[in-house]
């Protein structure tokens, strides 16, 4: 085959190749900022349902409190939100808001004491939601979620349910509810299911199912931080280069002259560029190549006028061949750059 018959099939399965939609998840955040909420009143000291379930993280109800913040934590992606831990009973700041870290929020859950004395240690949740009010939720923007530990048992001040109807009245849907229910008796499990009855972002899942259960922490996580969206990739186009080379060749440029429009006129558009080679040449100088290949796509883009920032570059080398690299049509096929959109 000569070489005008070589470029005719490239730019044959060039267009063949063009615009097709590729399918992958992502996470995305529902809340700008939450709040671990832990209850650390006199009955988080004692035993959950009179009993010693060590399984469940611990001996008290503190300590299950305790284990399931960690492993929440553990499981949870830092997404950009931002992230505090606070007690009630008594109220106190263990980690003051600050953008999430995983790493931030697991030693501010280990400073959690689980050995402390019941005497005349009440359980006010309601004053503490009041607390909770003045410092941070007043001082935050966006949507929250807190996260509450607790086994609902309150004996002192105000009612908590009260408080909570008039905190959701206040932010409305900017503020959450996530019931992490330790309760065992009813009035506990009374109070906190009420609470997460009151709004349609509320989540209230078992304590115990999650400690036992991954798949229950997945999904309150899901419920209450984060949803999983389809991120749409298109595959634009490819363009194709000769041997050892990475310079744009003519018949290329009306390609990306298309790619350009394209890129001007969406702007909430991201673009990936994927250099590959032939299998000719050693793994490591292949990688650079195709590298050198995604770089002159993208310097004729941002030449266009495109944002550097918008533009991704990634090199495969010779590891993602789209044909045979034992004949020549094969190897020409596999000198590319693939020009990829995707979602920002």
């Amino acid at each position: 085959m000569n070489k005008k018959m070589q470029v005719l099939l490239v730019a044959l399965v060039a267009l063949l190749l063009g615009f097709s939609p590729a399918m992958a998840k992502k996470q995305v955040p529902k809340v700008d900022n939450f709040i671990y909420f832990i209850d650390h009143s006199s009955s988080m000291a004692f035993s959950y349902k009179g009993q010693r379930y060590v399984q469940f993280g611990g001996v008290s109800k503190i300590m299950m409190a305790k284990s399931l913040a960690r492993e929440l934590n553990k499981m949870t992606p830092e997404l950009g939100y931002k992230a505090g831990l606070y007690t009630f009973a008594p109220y106190k700041e263990y980690a003051a808001m600050a953008p999430y870290k995983q790493a931030t929020l697991a030693a501010a859950v280990e400073k959690i004491d689980t050995d402390y004395s019941v005497y005349g240690r009440m359980t006010p949740m309601g004053k503490g939601l009041e607390d909770l009010d003045k410092l941070p939720l007043a001082t935050l923007s966006g949507k929250t979620g807190v996260f509450i530990f607790s086994d609902g048992d309150s004996n002192c001040g105000v009612d908590p349910v009260a408080v909570a109807q008039s905190l959701k009245a206040k932010y409305g849907d900017n503020l959450c509810f996530y019931i992490v229910d330790l309760s065992d008796n009813k009035h506990g499990q009374q109070v906190l299911k009420a609470i997460a009855a009151l709004g349609k972002c509320n989540c209230i899942e078992l304590g115990e199912e999650l400690l036992r259960n991954e798949a229950a922490r997945e999904r309150f996580l899901e419920c209450s931080l984060y949803e999983w969206i389809e991120d749409e990739i298109v595959v634009f186009r490819s363009i194709y280069f000769d041997f050892d080379k990475y310079n744009i060749k003519p018949e290329f440029v009306p390609v990306l002259e298309e790619g350009t429009a394209i890129i001007k006129s969406k702007t909430g558009m991201k673009v990936v560029l994927e250099g590959h080679t032939d299998s000719i040449g050693s793994d490591q100088y292949n990688m650079k190549l195709g590298q050198r290949r995604a770089d002159s796509v993208k310097a004729f883009f941002v030449k266009k006028g495109i944002d550097s920032s918008r533009i991704e570059t990634i090199s495969f080398g010779e590891s993602d061949p789209v044909a045979t690299n034992k004949t020549a049509q094969g190897r020409a096929l596999n000198r590319r750059c693939v020009i990829k959109f995707k979602s920002m």
